[in-house]
């Protein structure tokens, strides 16, 4: 079965800063789009350019074929999944259900085994490229689960992602995207001591960020978060709170294979310090004020 526009009615949960626009270009593509948020005003917009609103997962997970999830933490992941008022539990059979928040690998492999049971396709589908990519539809998307299954909904992530790579098995998705984080963590901190040093030693941020970010030194977090943090904007594209919250999955995750991992637990440690201060809803970039001092 090959996921078609306008005969594939979808389900999207979670309407936040990536999820909204996410679940916007499936409703631009063509297909039926139904939504539930805890928060029913973020659906407001959506409803009103012809989406489904249902007060329960549930009633959605019984009106859709296909069923996107973007939502905050692992244990959200498992109360919306395995809970007897949850997905797999009313799923119609033969439904794709994926996961696009970032999760934890052993969940995303139970969450396969009981859809399975059930007659169901489950994917860990979790993606990069944070609110720019979101609303520009570039997202890379990372996926575990069955090589027929991700072919099947490769139509529809194509209007969410520019980038879809299937990854293994169910689980090798979240395991993927701890990749992608352990990178972006070491790396957030040399963007970060790199803009203070220019600062310091008397340069304009924004002239440096000429010379180096096309350079050995670019990367996607140099060009895109370094200007937030000249700027002083500290608005989320990515919540800091998040961030901490797949650093600790990778670093659980790690541990269990016995890898060290030092990079991971420094950023770690210096965003958690940030939390502590209040600015966990901050974005990623307001690591620059651990540096700053302010």
């Amino acid at each position: 079965m090959t996921i078609a526009s306008k005969q594939t009615t979808v389900g999207f949960i979670g309407l936040g800063v990536m999820g909204h626009s996410m679940a916007g270009h499936i409703r631009k593509a063509g297909y039926p789009l139904h939504v539930y948020t805890r928060t029913a005003s973020k659906a407001e917009r959506l409803v009103a350019d012809g989406a489904v609103w249902h007060d329960t997962p549930a009633k959605l997970a019984q009106a859709c074929d296909v069923i996107i999830t973007m939502v905050g933490y692992p244990k959200d992941v498992e109360e919306l999944y395995l809970e007897p008022d949850g997905l797999v539990a009313h799923a119609r059979e033969g439904a794709y259900l994926i996961d696009m928040t970032t999760s934890s690998p052993l969940l995303a492999r139970r969450i396969y085994e009981a859809a399975s049971l059930k007659g169901l396709h489950a994917m860990d589908a979790p993606v990069s490229g944070g609110d720019v990519g979101a609303r520009e539809a570039r997202l890379s998307i990372m996926i575990g689960g069955e090589e027929g299954d991700v072919k099947a909904v490769q139509p529809l992530l194509s209007t969410m992602g520019s980038n879809i790579v299937h990854q293994g098995q169910a689980g090798a998705g979240q395991h993927t995207k701890m990749c992608n984080q352990i990178a972006i963590a070491s790396n957030m901190m040399g963007v970060c001591e790199a803009m203070a040093y220019a600062e310091s030693a008397g340069l304009d941020p924004e002239t440096v960020l000429k010379s180096i970010e096309s350079g050995a030194a670019g990367s996607w977090s140099l060009s895109n978060l370094a200007p937030r943090m000249i700027a002083g904007n500290l608005e989320p594209g990515f919540y800091i709170k998040h961030f901490i919250k797949d650093m600790g999955i990778a670093l659980e995750s790690a541990k269990a294979m016995n890898l060290v991992t030092p990079g991971l637990s420094l950023a770690e440690s210096l965003y958690s310090q940030l939390a502590e201060k209040g600015l966990e809803n901050k974005g990623t970039q307001a690591l620059i004020r651990y540096y700053t001092g302010e």
